[in-house]
């Protein structure tokens, strides 16, 4: 069994056609699951075709698909809500309304909007966390509260510090197109919406860090 996580698309949905097709044809029929790490919207062009894209993968493989909530989404959802609208389109929420064909944030479809808000903050397998933003070194990763999970990058960035498992994140992209790879954690957030590349690590069950790194520009 194979884990792909895939890094931070925000609207990217060219490059996220892309690197499924590049993992699809890593995994070369081998059975495979997808975590997508959060901000699939906002900033980049078409976050509509990326959330159809990933809606469409979990209708097909329910048990083998999961997208996590980033701060990103969280803030569109807080728009819907009918607070810190103004925030949300000074970090590219404006785009996303775009792509969807609207101009207010309460004329997003009310299925898509739904699904956002069901997206979880914090997923787990054997051997790793994924999360969007971080986890509380202090509180560990399950008792890390929702806007640490989605927020936090200080003091998780620099603890060094070992949750018991990998921690593979996104949220905070890497200024030279790598993902920062650790020894307690995996960011691969690697700046697709501001020319990098869009990243998955490929991770199997022998260890909690990645054996591989497919990226596509």
């Amino acid at each position: 069994m194979l884990t792909y996580a895939i890094g931070d698309v925000h609207g990217r949905a060219d490059l996220l056609d892309r690197l499924l097709a590049r993992i699809e044809a890593h995994r070369a029929g081998r059975d495979r699951r997808l975590v997508v790490l959060g901000d699939a919207v906002d900033r980049g062009p078409d976050s509509a075709g990326a959330i159809a894209t990933l809606r469409d993968l979990q209708a097909r493989e329910p048990g083998a698909v999961t997208c996590l909530m980033g701060n990103h989404e969280a803030m569109l959802l807080d728009a819907v809500a009918g607070t810190g609208r103004d925030l949300w389109r000074l970090n590219g929420g404006d785009t996303t309304l775009a792509s969807f064909g609207v101009s207010h944030p309460g004329d997003l479809p009310r299925d898509v909007v739904a699904w956002i808000a069901a997206l979880p903050t914090l997923h787990g397998d054997a051997r790793r966390w994924y999360v969007h933003g971080g986890l509380d070194p202090e509180r560990g990763a399950e008792g890390s509260d929702r806007e640490t999970r989605l927020w936090m990058r200080e003091p998780f960035l620099s603890a060094n510090h070992d949750f018991g498992r990998h921690v593979v994140h996104g949220h905070t992209p890497t200024r030279d197109g790598r993902p920062d790879l650790r020894d307690f954690r995996t960011n691969l957030d690697t700046g697709a919406v501001f020319g990098g590349p869009l990243t998955a690590g490929v991770f199997d069950e022998s260890r909690g860090k990645p054996v591989e790194i497919l990226a596509v520009r």
